[in-house]
């Protein structure tokens, strides 16, 4: 029998990691069927108890529902029941569009958090970060609920406005946001565009099912444009679907390299996932940019890119969220997710629990706010107007240098100003296109005592 495979990063945006395949029941190899019996026996017993005393009769169907809530619950945060209405819900959540605030979460350390928000949601322009603790939703304290639970709170009809109560490590202190529900739209490739020296630049928000058409469409742009080298910016990219991750790391790589492997208990959860093809931008320099806010598919390109040594990895290190659910159908049109396998990159590191360490570590740092760029334009004012005014005949040599400078390099290609703006407020970018510079200059010098 197929069953859907769901690896998700658990989010109000629900985007999966899915595949199909084939899986038979396992047999229970840990613990043995008299021990198993016994413990059966005392679920049973329990059970009989709550029905014949607690003071109201409870339906069935809560109590067999609430049983296996509460077993799945002592396995990991990602193993969940999820009943007929929770499970409609899931299967609907790859079509790339829904209601909400656009921001994909997990349980860690037994709080809800925020991986990434999504590009030009209610979440991103709010200024929710990764690694927020979403402490309450509509004054409701979240501590204890499942992913399931969290999502339901906090999807709703667009327009209709949820708060949020964020509780941000770095400042210490609890936050409220009050945010607008909108349909959410994705779109993968959010940009592309020529930075500097030929160097392209393309952002991708997450893996849905157009990802690849999209980035071929981009890659071919970039090149028919003179791109000689790219960056690619996964940053609070949350992933998406299996196959897709497979499709964006075989562009940069060649047929028949491993993309990534998953390892199970049972035999037939272990799988490989190999490049198909040779990918059209296998031999460009390549830096691929991660933060904390990357993980699942992201993680899986960049596991690929690194292991491979097809790039360079830059940024921080990424979310750690790579194991596999599996759905298995019950029913009722109930379904138990359940983790099967974990990924692990082509060299055998597991990505779970620990993510990609980049090669060139660069924290981001936030530009300057507007007030405080005003307040050092009012003091560089300051400093000029105290200084005396400059000799005339000193300030035409100053123009006559600058004009001869000109003349000596007239080819010399200034920045447009939006990239110009892009590199200044982004560090982590400027430093990407810096060391892609220093590659491109280094790979074109001749061996020593070449003619």
């Amino acid at each position: 029998m197929k069953r859907a495979v769901w690896v998700v990063a658990a989010s109000v945006a629900v985007l999966t990691l899915t595949q199909t395949v084939s899986l038979e029941a396992g047999k229970s190899t840990g613990t043995s069927n008299e021990d198993f019996y016994k413990q059966l026996e005392l679920f049973e017993h329990a059970l009989a108890i709550v029905r014949s005393d607690y003071v109201e009769e409870p339906p069935a169907e809560q109590l067999i529902y609430g049983a296996i809530k509460g077993m799945l619950g002592t396995l990991d945060p990602h193993s969940q029941f999820l009943d007929p209405d929770s499970y409609t819900e899931l299967k609907v959540d790859t079509e790339g569009e829904f209601g909400g605030l656009g921001i994909e979460i997990t349980i860690k350390d037994g709080l809800l958090t925020i991986i990434s928000p999504i590009d030009d949601t209610p979440a991103y322009k709010a200024g929710l970060q990764a690694k927020d603790r979403i402490v309450k939703i509509d004054g409701e304290v979240t501590r204890g609920i499942t992913l399931v639970e969290a999502v339901k709170k906090l999807r709703g009809k667009p327009n209709s406005e949820v708060k949020l109560t964020i509780l941000r490590e770095s400042e210490g202190e609890l936050k409220d946001y009050m945010l607008k529900r909108d349909v959410i739209k994705i779109e993968s490739v959010r940009d592309y565009r020529i930075l500097d020296a030929n160097i392209g630049y393309l952002r991708l928000s997450d893996f849905r099912e157009n990802t690849p058409k999209a980035m071929n469409h981009a890659v071919d742009k970039l090149k028919s444009e003179g791109m000689d080298a790219l960056i690619l910016d996964l940053r609070n990219n949350p992933g998406g679907l299996l196959d897709v991750s497979r499709s964006v790391a075989e562009m940069f790589l060649e047929r028949n390299q491993l993309v990534v492997s998953t390892k199970g208990r049972l035999h037939n959860q272990n799988m490989e996932l190999r490049a198909r093809t040779t990918g059209p931008a296998n031999t460009i320099p390549l830096v691929v940019m991660v933060n904390e806010g990357s993980a699942s598919a992201s993680e899986i390109v960049a596991g690929a890119i690194q292991d491979h040594h097809r790039g360079i990895i830059l940024g921080v290190r990424s979310h750690g969220k790579a194991s596999v659910q599996t759905i298995f159908p019950l029913q009722d049109g109930s379904a138990l997710r359940l983790t099967t396998s974990k990924y692990y990159t082509p060299a055998g590191r597991m990505i779970h629990g620990h993510g990609i360490d980049p090669d060139v570590e660069v924290p981001f740092v936030a530009p300057p706010k507007e007030d405080e760029k005003d307040k050092h334009a009012e003091e560089v004012f300051e400093q000029l107007r105290e200084k005396p005014e400059p000799d005339k005949n000193a300030k035409d040599e100053k123009k006559d240098e600058g004009k001869k400078a000109v003349e000596e390099d007239p080819t010399e290609k200034k920045l447009d100003p939006e990239v110009a703006k892009k590199l200044h407020d982004d560090n982590q970018l400027a430093r990407a296109v810096d060391l892609l510079k220093g590659i491109k200059v280094y790979s074109s010098r001749p061996p020593a005592g070449s003619s």
